[in-house]
């Protein structure tokens, strides 16, 4: 603040507190005059009750009984990042900005395969805030890349030796972790180093473990299923490095995915008061049961804004399991398929489901191409069992251990299929698949009118040189009319390359035009779009009912 505004503003108060005095020593003066307190006869008060402290009566001691069983258990944690020369001073790693709310393509290994169409934010896709506190202060000098860098956050003990669980995004870029116990002294940060057990980013889980010579209490961990909309629920923690804090809410959703492309993040939503420093401290439900990991913050201010993020207990069970094993990592299930997470129910019905997950890539020489799977295949059971969407689906691989075999289920030009699909590792599938994308033709084609009355936008034939170098067939979408049904079923925005209409295949303007000409208002239609300048990314699909 201003060193002048500041002193401005202790003057205004100054002056304001002298008024009030004024006012009141006039008041009081006023009052001994009009009244004559001074000289007025004492009245007999020996009737009058005298007022007593009553003695303490417990109205609802729910709150204060989870507090003391689960607070020993929750723990500060404090990290430092040694200067390194290529931080950037003015980055800010505790915000970070949502992905475009239209890049809705997934795949069956967690990452995000957008086309690209369109943009914008807005509403809940604005900011969200990872909430393990603010950098401390910098204590270097100007030449040496900045000095040690802290960080608060909070976490809980789950077995007795030692054993902590947090978030991984406290601890991922700490040099030195220290932990600080609800029974420490205050004024030693540093009197129990930790070292890292094992991380997963996947679910931004992290294990660390301190030495000790005695036993630590632990908390009891819920099963997170069992918690229901509208329970009530607290959170304990060390928000601005306020140890020990507790807070309460309601759980307010439940599922609630907030970043797309993170596959395994799906959270408990609450409106318990969640500042910075919570990062990492649990989540507990009225059984003193922990049913969550708080996560991360919706907020346009870096503060509390009533809307909060927990990873659920029974996921970080199963992550925590994996991370004390010999490999101390997780490791999942991969089958090697893209999909597209979300879609127009258009493109159900004119590919013929109505609970599953249409492929729309099969990563080459990974399980699924060796089994026989192709793009547009249409998931409908694993196991037999029935798939009902791309969530669904990877939970169910992902769980899986590599090596294992599983029955696949898929719909292939309207029939029943079969096919037996080896489990791979997912980080290996991933790796495999690594690669700059093909750069796209330089040279800009002419651009052709044909079926832009109806459906708002212009195509024209691939450029020479573009199918050549990414092998593409189609017809590239051109001017997009703003409002028209093509730009209200994303087809506007990023280049793009219409490969099939209602399942079939496009080679050429003519097929597009010819496809297009037999279209009624009323019927539905979908398009099948692959990005040129990532054409291994696989098809994404539009669609929507022709107005």
């Amino acid at each position: 603040m201003n060193p002048l505004l500041k002193r401005l503003q202790v003057s205004r108060l100054a002056s304001t507190f002298t008024v009030l005095a004024t006012l009141s020593a006039g008041i009081l003066i006023g009052s001994v005059v009009s009244h004559g307190v001074k000289g007025q006869e004492r009245m007999d008060s020996s009737d009058a009750t005298p007022l007593k402290i009553p003695n303490p009566v417990v109205l609802s001691n729910t709150f204060s009984q989870i507090a003391k069983e689960v607070g020993p258990a929750v723990v500060n944690i404090n990290t430092e990042q040694l200067p390194k020369a290529e931080h950037s001073r003015n980055r800010n790693p505790h915000v970070r900005q949502s992905p475009r709310p239209d890049d809705q393509n997934g795949d069956e290994d967690g990452q995000d395969q957008g086309n690209g169409q369109g943009g914008g934010q807005g509403g809940m896709q604005d900011f969200f805030n990872r909430f393990f506190g603010g950098n401390g202060p910098d204590t270097g000098g100007p030449d040496d890349g900045g000095g040690v860098r802290a960080s608060l956050g909070s976490g809980f003990i789950v077995d007795s030796k030692g054993y902590i669980l947090t978030n991984n995004h406290v601890v991922e870029k700490a040099d030195k972790i220290y932990v600080t116990l609800s029974t420490d002294p205050a004024g030693d940060p540093q009197r129990h180093p930790a070292k890292v057990v094992g991380v997963d980013k996947a679910t931004d889980v992290a294990v660390i473990k301190i030495e000790t010579s005695t036993p630590l209490p632990t908390v009891k961990l819920g099963n997170s299923d069992a918690a229901q909309v509208g329970d009530w629920v607290i959170a304990i923690g060390s928000p601005f490095n306020l140890s020990q804090t507790v807070t309460a809410g309601i759980v307010s959703a439940k599922n609630r995915s907030i970043e797309e492309g993170q596959q395994f993040q799906h959270f408990i939503q609450t409106d318990a008061a969640i500042n910075p420093g919570n990062s990492g401290g649990p989540l507990v439900n009225m059984a003193g049961e922990v049913v969550g990991i708080n996560t991360a913050i919706y907020t346009q201010s870096a503060g509390y804004q009533g809307i909060g993020f927990a990873m659920p207990a029974n996921t970080v069970i199963g992550v925590y399991n994996q991370l004390i094993s010999g490999e101390h990592k997780v490791v999942r299930g991969s089958i090697g398929i893209g999909f597209q997470g979300v879609m127009s129910s258009a493109v159900s019905r004119v590919y013929g489901f109505k609970n599953g997950v249409l492929v729309s890539r099969v990563f080459p020489n990974e399980p699924a191409d060796k089994a026989g799977l192709k793009g547009g295949d249409v998931i409908t059971s694993l196991d037999g069992r029935p798939v009902k969407d791309g969530d669904d689906l990877v939970n169910d691989i992902s769980a899986r251990r590599p090596g294992t075999k599983i029955t696949v289920g898929y719909l292939r030009d309207g029939k029943q299929q079969t096919a037996t699909v080896m489990i791979g590792d997912r980080e290996k599938v991933l790796a495999a698949q690594g690669g700059a994308p093909e750069e796209d033709d330089n040279s800009a084609p002419e651009q052709e009118n044909g079926g832009e009355a109806r459906l708002g936008m212009s195509v024209s034939n691939l450029p020479s040189g573009l199918a050549a170098k990414s092998g593409l067939h189609g017809v590239l979408i051109g001017n997009v009319k703003p409002g028209s049904f093509a730009d209200d079923i994303g087809l506007g925005g990023a280049p793009a390359v219409i490969v099939s209409v209602n399942r079939h295949p496009v080679n050429s303007k003519a097929d597009f035009d010819a496809a297009v000409s037999g279209l009624k208002p009323g019927q539905d239609v979908v398009f099948e779009i692959v990005d040129p300048q990532h054409p291994r990314d696989g098809s994404a699909y539009r669609g929507g009912t022709l107005p």
